[in-house]
């Protein structure tokens, strides 16, 4: 259960400084609408430039502290749930702007995934 533990951690936190660091800039298959990158997501999403950078860094450093978590476990509890929460979030605004379902999956697997962390 532990190396599924790291497992989940690290698909986590790495796919989602993936998408804020490497991808943010460049258009995906899950993005809402026609969004072409992630500030064109959040206009979308009726969300300011402000709330997409505070999101992105919440994220990045959340993300960051859930892979430190494999070492520093005290760590994992909050880096987990806060990702959970903005996961959540997520998932509202695809619904919000009438996405098709299949938008908002990766934001639901990662979300199980956090769920799974904090209760395994």
């Amino acid at each position: 259960m532990y190396y599924f533990i790291i497992t989940l951690k690290l698909i986590v936190g790495l796919s989602l400084l993936n998408v804020w660091l490497l991808n943010s800039k460049k258009p995906s298959m899950w993005r809402p609408g026609n969004a072409q990158n992630i500030l064109e997501e959040f206009e979308l999403y009726g969300l300011s430039k402000n709330v997409c950078y505070i999101t992105g860094l919440l994220k990045v450093t959340l993300s960051l502290l859930l892979i430190i978590s494999i070492w520093f476990e005290k760590l994992q509890n909050p880096s987990v749930i806060g990702l959970a929460v903005l996961l959540l979030g997520a998932i509202a605004m695809h619904i919000k702007v009438k996405d098709p379902i299949k938008k908002s999956f990766p934001a639901a697997l990662f979300l199980v995934m956090c769920l799974a962390i904090a209760m395994l």
